[in-house]
């Protein structure tokens, strides 16, 4: 099975570099990797520019100039180019645990979408991450919290099952799924603009068409470089969508990603 490596990215080139360079470090690496850009400028670009001579595998950069922020939007149009049958997402904050990629492929299954653990990397760290260009943790490194949540230990990721009801655990920063389901909710809905909502909205069309969720537990891990709240000034109105989509059990979005399709 074929899958494409989606990393949204904005204006953080340090931080995407290192989550470039965790992917150096994948057991199983992916078929391609397309960087989601909702508008970075040419810093992010000579990035990944450098790392496509460095990785083994296409690496695509798929941009759209900044207008606020419109991840649904860019993450619509970079899916829509995968040539992966299976789609694994991250964002460009998160670095990933060597046995990431791995973790996600050892637990595709039809009618089910994953999601995994966010580790996150405190504040003050932050000038010896980037100083050390660090992309190696454990639940014992320095500089993290939550650190139980680093912890890799497989077989205790197998009491964790499918289950049809959506979580409030789910993190957008740490999914997988087949294209074939995002197409069939028509992907993600461009009429949420603005942080929040656009990554749980689907996933509740997800749960509305059938599929099961599958927390990765234990597996699947990212570690979350520290930043800033972004604005939240249009949450309300991504909510009362949200809502729509749950009352209204919607399977579809009619601003979905049907547009960028060939």
């Amino acid at each position: 099975m074929s899958n494409t490596l989606i990393i949204a990215t904005y204006n953080w080139p340090e931080a995407l570099e290192l989550v470039l360079l965790s992917v150096k470090n994948q057991t199983i690496l992916p078929n391609e990797i397309i960087i989601a850009d909702d508008g970075s400028t040419v810093q992010t670009k000579a990035i990944i520019d450098r790392f496509k001579s460095e990785l083994s595998m296409p690496l695509h950069h798929e941009w759209q100039e900044d207008n606020g922020f419109r991840k649904a939007q860019i993450l619509n149009k970079a899916i829509a180019k995968a040539s992966g049958d299976y789609i694994i997402q991250v964002d460009g904050d998160c670095i990933m645990h060597p046995n990431f990629i791995q973790d996600h492929l050892k637990f595709a299954n039809p009618n089910t979408y994953l999601f995994g653990s966010r580790v996150n990397i405190q504040k003050p760290y932050l000038g010896t991450l980037f100083s050390k260009k660090q992309v190696q943790f454990n639940a014992f490194s320095q500089g993290i919290k939550k650190r139980t949540r680093a912890l890799h230990i497989p077989i205790l990721s197998a009491l964790y099952k499918e289950s049809d009801a959506f979580s409030n655990k789910f993190r957008g920063c740490n999914t997988s799924y087949y294209k074939s389901d995002f197409i069939a909710v028509n992907g993600y809905n461009e009429d949420i603009s603005g942080w929040g909502r656009e990554d749980s909205e689907l996933m509740l069309r997800y749960h509305n068409i059938g599929l099961h969720a599958r927390r990765l537990r234990y597996r699947g891990i990212v570690f979350h470089v520290y930043h800033n709240e972004k604005s939240r000034n249009k949450l309300e109105i991504n909510d009362k969508i949200e809502q729509h989509t749950i009352t209204e059990k919607s399977t579809w979005t009619n601003n979905g990603v049907d547009k960028y399709l060939k």
